[in-house]
């Protein structure tokens, strides 16, 4: 008896031991699809004699009174109905924007980033809950977690006006590019005063995504430069899109300039186009809309995960505006968008992508005027809810007209 009991326990203990191992989650990193050329031409396919009249109509018309000079696409239903190039890529050289000109993406880079981040959690290989302390002992700040970044409220400083201060202090070099790393240590051995304390409220701040691009670098053992291209572009057959720092360049290998509002000058880049994550990655409109494909598709990420990142983090703005996971948000009844803008050395754009009816807009500009400020009519004539703060009254009814003269 005693034996069959020793043998009915080895048994058990033997399947509860199976059971265990077959429970343990899969850390597997999520296998890549690899870009499928063929569907990669049809979903970027456009014929310029159907394009959307309307649309046109109205591109033409903030170009001549709003002064627009970019590039942009309008997509619905993953076919492209509208596209053009319009204006200058180098106002002094005089020459004109191409539909695939490379721009610098100013803070659109953030979605990248924030994409990064997940797929390393879902791999897990990064927690949302980690403090940065321990990728960085040294950082001195406390409670601060990768969620926090993500989300904006982690109350640090904003490093592009610390390291810029502390720069000409020292009257080091403005022409090298200083890392992230390098940031890190700076933060690090100067203890900036913080904004606020940590998780108080939203503050829209760039040195969350310098730090998360940092973490990046220390999770992967890569340049932040290098794990995209590996983990996203080149998957994606994003072949336009790259990272350039100024760390790793002496000159930006792109044609398309940055000019302040009123062509006066070109806007020059300097040390502080170094640090990347919140900033740095070059793109264009095609290569952007086969991000937006992707993200669909659930490509890069699982659908809980897309899920997560276009979840609302923070209080709402006027009832409709709040930030997620590297994307900010706009929901109208049961119509979402997520999106974001840029804004940098001379470019300005914004990136809008309707998740309920699959809508996507992109505009690209190199000239830092106030024309994406009126882009009701083009919200209007894509079918896509007007995303504009002021056109929202307190109580969530839309106040804005289709008259944008």
């Amino acid at each position: 008896m005693n034996q069959y009991l020793r043998k009915l326990l080895l048994i058990s203990a033997y399947i509860i031991l199976i059971q265990a191992c077959s429970s343990e989650p899969d850390k597997k990193p999520k296998e890549r699809t690899q870009p499928d050329e063929k569907l990669d031409s049809i979903a970027l396919r456009y014929d310029p004699k159907k394009a959307d009249k309307r649309i046109d109509d109205f591109m033409m018309k903030i170009h001549k009174r709003s002064g627009f000079n970019g590039n942009v696409l309008v997509a619905k239903n993953g076919k492209i109905i509208y596209e053009k190039a319009i204006g200058w890529a180098d106002y002094l050289h005089r020459d004109s924007l191409k539909i695939n000109s490379v721009f610098e993406l100013a803070s659109i880079t953030k979605t990248f980033t924030s994409t990064a981040v997940m797929m390393l959690v879902e791999n897990g290989k990064l927690k949302l809950d980690q403090d940065v302390k321990e990728f960085f002992p040294d950082f001195p700040y406390d409670g601060i977690t990768v969620k926090l970044l993500l989300t904006h409220r982690s109350g640090m400083m904003n490093y592009v006006y610390f390291i810029d201060d502390l720069w000409k202090a020292q009257k080091k070099n403005q022409r090298i590019g200083v890392t992230n790393q390098e940031v890190m240590k700076q933060i690090a051995e100067h203890k900036p005063a913080p904004y606020m304390k940590p998780d108080r409220k939203f503050h829209y701040n760039n040195s969350n995504y310098m730090v998360l691009a940092a973490i990046i670098e220390k999770v992967s053992g890569q340049k932040y430069s290098q794990f995209m291209k590996e983990n996203i572009f080149t998957p994606l057959g994003m072949k336009q899109t790259a990272v350039y720092s100024k760390a790793e360049y002496d000159k930006i290998p792109v044609d398309v300039v940055g000019h302040d509002r009123n062509w006066r000058r070109s806007v020059a880049q300097n040390f502080l186009d170094g640090p990347v994550g919140d900033k740095g990655i070059y793109s264009t409109i095609h290569d952007l809309y086969l991000f937006d494909r992707a993200m669909r598709k659930g490509q890069l990420l699982e659908g809980s995960t897309m899920d997560s990142i276009y979840a609302p983090r923070n209080e709402m703005q006027k009832g409709h505006f709040n930030y997620g996971y590297g994307w900010r948000t706009f929901v109208e009844g049961k119509h979402k968008v997520v999106y974001h803008t840029g804004w940098w050395h001379g470019f300005r754009h914004i990136y809008l992508r309707q998740l309920d009816k699959d809508v996507t807009i992109i505009l690209l500009t190199n000239l830092t005027n106030g024309s994406l400020l009126k882009l009701d009519d083009l919200f209007i004539a894509a079918g896509m809810p007007v995303v504009r703060r002021s056109a929202y009254s307190g109580t969530g009814q839309n106040t804005s007209s289709d008259d944008e003269d």
